[in-house]
């Protein structure tokens, strides 16, 4: 165990959780407010988007001042003063680019280049990848070296843009990431050798995104943006570094790829995909996960608690690689991979067995959005009418 083991220190990082959830909460209608203010609005303009009004974004914001307010707090900022600033400096470079993104819609290199010099931050700060854990039959780890930097300027960008792109339905990004972080909250209790300080950041990680995620939940009251979405894969991937990356078993190693599953896969074919097509692998498609599950007439609501089930079968799976037990995890993947194919195979098929599920599945797959420009005409009309009314209320 690491010297979180005792029950007033897990108290004390019970209640740095909750303390950031309870920030997150409050602060989020301040941020809607704020999105409306400035015009950090998301339009629905193409057949990508799900929603049909005009959805404030910024949300992001609220997630950002709750994890950096009780970080301030609860962290011993003398003993960790390096880890906290880079992630802290980090972040904020981030969180600046996300609600520029928002409120502009910034060139994606830009946005690329903005997330490496972020990254760069961290990892100048001493917050990088220093062994590789491979399975070899001396059982050692593999020293990077001068390739330390570099490993940890990708590891970080990748999961930042995974998280990213995932971020398409209402909750969906933020729910993933609660589950990954409580998988490797838990998954770090049971290794000797995390760093107390990256138990507790992941602690306040996770309970500021459960403070907004009532907000977020379908139907959603204001979306993260690009602010929100950025901020969790940057601050997920850096605590990674920090902590399970920090540890002498080769099998933890792994524990964030799987914990991280569901964005890293999505993702990569998302990539790969694009690519074969002779696209950009930035240009915006209809093709990830959550698409193709409502494309099958999954509504809002059971394509994201697919994906959470999914993610949190990851994490039960992280968990158990965590305590050495990786033949555990194998198992409940491979078992969760069979149960997903027959519901795909012969349930979901069948008008008569979608019927039969009892989960309300249409048999019908629901046509692309029709009318999107009058929709995105009408929407803008009614955030400017909102604004205007709002600005002359005030000078009232």
């Amino acid at each position: 165990m690491n010297n979180y083991d005792s029950p007033q220190q897990f108290l004390y990082v019970i209640i740095a959780l909750i303390c950031a959830a309870c920030i997150a909460f409050t602060m989020t209608p301040i941020a809607r407010v704020l999105a409306f203010k400035i015009g950090a609005v998301d339009v629905p303009k193409d057949s990508r988007r799900m929603h049909r009004v005009a959805m404030p974004l910024l949300g992001g914001v609220a997630i950002f001042t709750a994890f950096i307010v009780t970080v301030l707090a609860f962290c011993d900022l003398k003993e960790n003063y390096r880890e906290i600033l880079g992630l802290l400096f980090g972040a904020t470079v981030i969180v600046a680019t996300g609600i520029l993104d928002d409120r502009f819609s910034l060139n994606p290199f830009l946005k690329l280049f903005l997330q490496i010099i972020a990254a760069l931050i961290v990892a100048l700060c001493g917050i990088t990848i220093d062994n590789v854990g491979i399975f070899n039959s001396s059982g050692e780890l593999f020293a990077l070296g001068n390739f330390s930097i570099p490993i940890t300027v990708i590891w970080i960008v990748a999961v930042t843009n995974a998280v990213n792109l995932i971020d398409g339905l209402d909750g969906l990004s933020c729910g993933v990431s609660t589950i990954s972080a409580l998988s490797i909250l838990v998954s770090s209790f049971f290794m000797p050798d995390v760093p107390p300080i990256a138990i507790l950041l992941t602690a306040i990680f996770a309970g500021s995104c459960l403070g907004f995620l009532p907000y977020n939940f379908n139907p959603a009251k204001i979306f993260m943006g690009d602010t929100g979405s950025m901020f969790l894969g940057f601050t997920l991937s850096t605590i990674s570094v920090i902590g399970v990356f920090k540890t002498d078993a080769i099998i933890a190693y792994w524990v964030p790829f799987i914990a991280f599953a569901v964005p890293l896969f999505d993702t990569t074919f998302a990539f790969v995909r694009r690519i074969l097509q002779g696209k950009s692998p930035f240009s915006a498609d209809r093709g990830h996960i959550h698409h193709k599950l409502i494309d099958m007439g999954f509504n809002q609501r059971q394509s994201v608690t697919i994906l959470y089930a999914i993610s949190a079968i990851f994490g039960i799976a992280s968990v158990l690689w965590a305590i050495n037990r990786p033949i555990g995890g194998i198992v409940v993947i491979v078992c969760a991979a069979i149960i997903l194919f027959i519901n795909w195979r012969f349930i979901t098929k069948s008008d008569t067995t979608r019927q039969e599920t009892g989960l309300g599945l249409s048999h019908l797959i629901p046509e692309k959005q029709k009318g999107t420009d009058e929709v995105a005409a009408i929407t803008r009309s009614d955030v400017a009418e909102a604004q205007t009314n709002e600005s002359q209320s005030n000078k009232e």
